[in-house]
């Protein structure tokens, strides 16, 4: 080829080919058809696709997951040698019906270990062992004589007992601690995990989603609501015997129940004895989860097999259709696997170093919760699975909300500081799936860090734990309160303002389910837990309570006269702060734990719902389901933003600026205006005398009618809307020692 054919070839335009006859294109087309002709896809797949029962399966989601006709296992381990997922037939088996052991080289993909499995169906009990090294002090605790759980288990079968014995631990004795791992087999005393399929029915459920400024929470427990023979459930103690006390939710006025915890945790944990009846003591409240998806099997009145997360659905679609919103209130710090003389259970057995904070000497455990451990909470592993557990309650749980116990610890780096943004806590507010659900903080934990009204950004709302202390001590009467007080039903702008929040964020309480209920908060002096077995150490000091003259129940009419008054005075006082109002399970009714502010292991009458009390304390109930439609009826209580000086004004009794100044003035009056032609005036008054409040003119014809006064009897404690009657406004109004009034101007 000469050098002038060659440049012409090179200029020709890329991908096009010299010309040929049409006769000869055809024929090189038919060649080309039967080179390349079309490979049926079941041919196909036949001849590439693995056709075994068990597969290589894939790292993504963690968990279970269904995939065709089996179910995809994921597992999340570093530092393991090998893994075996052992699938059984009962719970209580102490054997396999079938071992899988995963191969390293085909079943792993970076830390995560996973396996397809043929012919897996709902209700099909599974667990893993974890092989790797046993060396405490550099904080491995692998031990493939221990099953283990998957910590994306969504139901965990229940047994009668658990296996709870303590690992060997570190052992002093020996020069290098603790080098041999316990022997001890425990398959047949460990619940199983449970695998469940995500197909329920919800019917068009659409969460309710109320503002904050429509929020009323009552906090309650599963169990312990239904439980007591009294409460005519026919389903006591589940979650089903919760759906039939709907009715009384509703008639209460709530909009919101707060569940004490759900995740699973061993209720069968003893520890301790009651040295007043020898019985065992055991774990009550649930602040020991081992698996943070599975709602917890007992509480279900249909089986522990997978049933539990059904019943949980079908309560959380029947709370919904009833207006009321569900907020767990989860634990995400620790977890029950305690010190590192504690069981094996779960995380623990799969990734130690990883899933816990551990001291410098890392054969034990950094502990800010009081508990033995600490959740490594802003491990980049380990923050994706707290925020997966979040997006499963509410995408497949369907939940409202979230309480987070001991919040602060989840702001804690891997050295156990508090970090000035944590991660975790950011992710959590601003991830996508959980933009509409509430988060409300504990903002505290058991090593000291309070963060109360400063807790991460203003997306997070918190447990104002000030505003239960303020008020009360300004009942209880003691000096210097006045400005706090006011302060507090205010919405506590002094501590939320300067973090850029809103009264919105101060969730109020008097009591909850740690200390005092209403009706102990009253009648005792002191704590009363020497039943818990501890020599009465165990639970606050710090109670702000008072007897008015009998420690616990009394016959004296007179101390029961101010004891009724002080509740209706805490309650009136909830019920019209500013802010989210928290209202503790029983107090509508008066319900008492006989001075125990520390009940978590009295699963019995201590702490069970009495619902003869209702009937006993048919006042208290009215005058609770009457505050909360006040408060409804009245909008300026619970706007999202603090007072405006055009909204308040603040008096003494004699209608002049407060004594504010003065330690021990404990009278107070607030005029809130509604509208140009309606207001409220609000009078306090915690001293032991009566006290005359001089009572504001109103404009516009404007008159004062009397909607509460805690010192009247029932029914003239509390009047419905358009019944309150006329006050006469020529004289001051004689507010009774220890009561509180609401005066309404229309």
């Amino acid at each position: 080829m000469n050098e002038s054919t060659r440049l012409k070839r090179l200029e020709q335009p890329t991908g096009l080919m010299p010309s040929v006859s049409g006769q000869a294109a055809e024929q090189s087309h038919a060649t080309m058809s039967l080179t390349t002709s079309e490979r049926p896809l079941h041919e196909y797949v036949s001849a590439v696709c693995e056709r075994t029962d068990v597969r290589v399966g894939v790292p993504l989601p963690l968990g279970t997951y269904a995939r065709g006709e089996g179910v995809n296992f994921a597992f999340f381990s570093r530092h393991a040698s090998r893994v075996r997922l052992e699938l059984c037939d009962h719970p209580d088996d102490a054997a396999a019906t079938r071992v899988i052991d995963l191969d390293p080289a085909r079943n792993r993909t970076g830390d995560v270990w996973h396996v397809w499995v043929e012919g897996i169906r709902p209700g099909q009990l599974y667990a893993y062992r974890v092989d790797g090294p046993y060396q405490p002090k550099d904080g491995h605790r692998f031990n493939f004589n221990k099953l283990l759980l998957d910590p994306f288990a969504t139901a965990i079968s229940r047994l009668p007992t658990w296996e709870f014995a303590p690992a060997r631990g570190y052992d002093p004795s020996v020069p290098d601690g603790d080098s041999v791992c316990s022997p001890v087999d425990n398959a047949g005393a460990m619940p199983k995990c449970v695998f469940t399929q995500e197909h329920f029915h919800w019917q068009g459920d659409r969460p309710p989603r109320h503002p904050w400024s429509e929020m009323v929470i009552y906090e309650t427990h599963v169990r312990g609501f239904t439980i007591h023979p009294s409460s005519g459930v026919e389903h006591p103690g589940t979650y089903r015997g919760l759906m039939e006390k709907i009715p009384y939710f509703k008639d209460l006025g709530v909009t919101a129940v707060e569940l004490m915890p759900v995740q699973e945790f061993n209720e069968h944990q003893v520890i301790g004895v009651n040295p007043h009846t020898g019985q065992p003591l055991g774990n009550y409240w649930g602040y020991d989860p081992v698996a943070f998806c599975a709602p917890k099997a007992s509480y279900s009145s249909s089986g522990g097999v997978g049933q539990q997360t059904l019943e949980f659905k079908e309560m959380v679609q029947a709370f919904h259709a009833a207006g009321i919103e569900v907020i767990l209130d989860v634990v995400f710090n620790h977890t029950a696997e305690g010190n590192e003389q504690g069981p094996t259970l779960c995380f623990r057995g799969i990734e130690n170093t990883i899933f816990y904070l551990l001291a410098d000497d890392k054969r034990f455990y950094r502990d800010y919760t009081g508990t033995g451990n600490s959740m490594n909470a802003n491990h980049p592993v380990v923050r994706e699975y707290i925020l997966t557990a979040l997006r499963y309650w509410v995408v497949e749980m369907h939940v409202d909300g979230f309480r987070f116990d001991l919040a602060t610890v989840l702001g804690r780096g891997r050295s156990g500081n508090l970090l000035s943004n944590p991660p975790l806590l950011e992710r959590i507010a601003e991830d996508p799936i959980l933009r509409d659900v509430k988060i409300i903080a504990e903002a505290w934990d058991a090593a000291g860090a309070y963060e109360v009204g400063r807790f991460s950004e203003p997306r997070w709302a918190e447990w104002n734990s000030q505003y239960r202390d303020d008020v009360r001590r300004f009942w209880r009467g003691d000096e210097g309160m006045l400005g706090l007080f006011a302060s507090r039903i205010c919405g506590s702008a002094d501590m939320y303002s300067q973090s850029g929040k809103g009264p919105e964020s101060s969730i109020n309480f008097v009591t909850c389910h740690d200390g005092f209920t209403l009706q102990d908060l009253v009648s005792y002096r002191q704590k009363h837990n020497e039943p818990n077995g501890q020599n009465n150490h165990d639970g606050t000091n710090y109670n702000f309570s008072e007897n008015y003259g009998a420690e616990g129940e009394t016959a004296d009419g007179q101390i029961e006269s101010i004891r009724t008054r002080q509740i209706k005075n805490f309650l009136l006082t909830l019920f019209i702060s500013r802010g989210v109002p928290m209202l503790l399970g029983g107090d509508e009714c008066r319900r008492t734990q006989r001075g125990n502010n520390n009940a978590y292991c009295q699963d019995n009458e201590t702490s069970w719902h009495d619902w003869s009390g209702l009937e006993r304390h048919q006042e208290m109930y009215r005058f609770t389901r009457g505050m909360i439609a006040f408060r409804r009826a009245h909008p300026i209580l619970c706007q999202e933003h603090f007072y405006t000086d055009a909204e308040i004004q603040w008096f003494s009794p004699q209608r002049d600026l407060p004594h504010w100044a003065d330690p021990k003035e404990k009278e107070l009056a607030c005029l809130i205006h509604e509208s140009e032609h309606q207001a409220l005036y609000l009078m306090f008054n915690a001293s032991t005398e009566a006290v005359a409040f001089h009572l504001p003119s109103m404009p516009n014809g404007a008159r004062w009618h009397l909607a509460v006064d805690t010192s009247h009897e029932a029914p003239q404690d509390l009047f419905g809307a358009g019944d309150e009657p006329l006050v006469d406004q020529s004289q001051a109004y004689h507010l009774s020692a220890r009561s509180s009034a609401i005066l309404l101007a229309r």
